[in-house]
């Protein structure tokens, strides 16, 4: 018997159902958000403050000329050779870069937020500085650190499906090293022997069933699809294939999908390898007739944007959310607040885009001005980053009020 809020699966459990059964078309990740969003009722969303802050994220987007390819400015990312060639050896490694940090992409909130003994890496500030030119990377980019540090640094093949998903080549002791924190942390890497499981089912699965690595599954994807496969049908296809990706849970009765790191692994593979526009508008890895219609997918709810949603009065949480965030009180996995809280973000963000679109419409003489491609997984990329700076003390929020900045909701779990 499940109870309200159950996760339908761990991430080892087998697929009872398969989204191609029961595919209409559209992302079950929004009608899901939706009923989760009604049936919760904690987390509101504020529509006078979407139009608001619609205004200023769609001011900021054209001023900063924020785009897609704004993946490649990054100082961490192993940026893809342009054009796009398949045989091209650097352009599978950086592939299967980008599948692994997706699929490790979880739980880097810290206890010791603001302390500097929290979990953190050292490596270079960037793949193009100087070995002296080193600093402590913490959150997420903790993990891009600490694969660029095996690689760079150690001579360590980690982003290697055949590798990885070896325990005679890749011991447990050889991934714990790879996470080993800066000298300075009291801290080690959050769920290691989690992060360790989910590398050996991924790894097991591209090695079994797509010729050891990502490359290998897109071109499956690809021919399923008959060279016209879409964004969404590719977040499908990762769900269906890999069961850590299925993030997912019972809400009175009905599925919820999330699909955080799903859809985050397709949405940089389309960043990573999104065309320079003067010299082509087809993307290289999503060739169909529609293009990777990335306007599919939804934000990536995890605990970073909430905050800023939150920050920008889109998201109203009542006072006892506010009170347990405040106190750093941790939120279960599947319970109705945490459920609420990522389905709240979606809908917001559904709401935000849409407002968005609306403005561009209102003023179609600057439409030029702005990335074509303006989507949920756009605005969820601005968001991040501006999460971030705020977090750095390198940008502020004008202009609009905003609320006090809370802590982020702390749930430990591998699905974000």
């Amino acid at each position: 018997m499940l109870s309200e809020t159950q996760n339908s699966n761990t991430p080892l459990d087998e697929k009872v159902l398969t989204w191609s059964d029961e595919d209409s078309g559209l992302n079950p990740v929004i009608d899901s958000a939706e009923f989760a969003y009604k049936q919760t009722n904690i987390v509101q969303v504020n529509d006078e403050s979407i139009s608001v802050a619609a205004r200023h994220i769609y001011h900021k987007i054209k001023v900063e000329s924020y785009t897609p390819r704004t993946w490649r400015t990054h100082p961490l990312h192993l940026i893809p050779v342009e054009p796009y060639v398949a045989s091209e050896p650097s352009n599978k490694k950086v592939l299967d870069w980008i599948f692994l940090i997706s699929s490790l992409n979880f739980s880097f909130w810290s206890s010791r937020e603001g302390h500097p003994d929290r979990y953190g890496v050292e490596w270079k500030s960037g793949w193009d500085d100087s070995e002296d030119n080193r600093k402590l990377w913490t959150g997420y980019w903790s993990l891009v650190a600490a694969l660029n540090r095996a690689l760079h640094d150690d001579n360590i093949p980690i982003s290697d499906p055949y590798f990885y998903s070896s325990k005679v080549l890749c011991p447990d002791s050889l991934i714990a090293s790879v996470f080993r924190p800066a000298s300075q942390c009291s801290e080690t890497v959050p769920l290691l022997q989690e992060r360790i499981s989910v590398m050996r089912e991924v790894g097991f699965i591209l090695c079994n069933s797509f010729g050891g690595s990502y490359q290998g599954f897109l071109e499956e994807f690809q021919r399923r699809h008959d060279g016209q496969g879409t964004a969404l049908d590719l977040v499908k296809m990762v769900t269906d294939t890999f069961p850590s990706f299925r993030d997912e849970v019972f809400y009175k009765g009905k599925r919820v999908c999330f699909w955080k790191r799903a859809q985050i692994l397709v949405a940089e593979t389309w960043a990573a390898f999104y065309p320079d526009p003067t010299v082509t508008n087809t993307h290289p890895l999503f060739p169909g007739i529609r293009g990777p219609v990335i306007q599919d997918l939804t934000m990536f709810a995890d605990y970073r944007v909430p905050q800023i949603l939150h920050h920008l009065k889109i998201l109203v949480y009542p006072a006892s959310l506010v009170r347990k965030l405040g106190e750093g009180v941790d939120i279960a996995p599947g319970s109705k607040e945490e459920t609420s809280l990522r389905a709240g973000s979606i809908v917001a963000v559904e709401r935000l885009k849409d407002a968005i679109m609306g403005l561009i419409a209102e003023a179609p003489n600057q439409s030029n001005s702005i990335p074509n491609e303006v989507s949920s997984v756009l605005i969820d990329f601005f968001l991040w980053d501006l999460a971030k700076k705020l977090e750095r003390g390198d940008d502020k929020i004008e202009g609009i009020r905003t609320a006090h900045i809370l802590p982020a909701h702390r749930t430990r779990s591998i699905w974000y």
